[in-house]
């Protein structure tokens, strides 16, 4: 038995093109850790948590994460600050899948 919770949970995870696929990795009262693998050409939607601060961490490929107005292609592993109330999203600008984890906190 492992403590990583990561591994399993994303294994299954195949998104085709233009696909997300996500796996909750820690539900608890005050906190959600996502994993979200997005397959060739897909895209996240930028949205928002008015009462949350999110936090992404890319563990595989290059993502573009935009943030507000600004936009970067990232490569794993990076990590970016949401703050409560800014627009976020994602999107996979290339030809292998992107990966990468998302925690809210505190929960709304």
């Amino acid at each position: 038995m492992t403590l990583d919770r990561y591994a399993d949970a994303i294994a299954d995870l195949d998104p085709a093109d233009g696909e997300v696929e996500t796996a909750e990795l820690v539900v608890t009262d005050d906190v959600l850790v996502k994993a979200f693998v997005l397959g060739p050409g897909a895209e996240l939607d930028p949205h928002e948590h008015a009462d949350a601060t999110n936090v992404f961490h890319v563990v595989e490929g290059e993502p573009t994460v935009i943030r507000e107005d600004d936009e970067e292609q990232l490569s794993a592993p990076a990590v970016v600050l949401n703050e409560r109330g800014d627009a976020h999203g994602a999107r996979n600008e290339t030809d292998e899948r992107a990966v990468f984890t998302a925690n809210l906190c505190p929960l709304p």
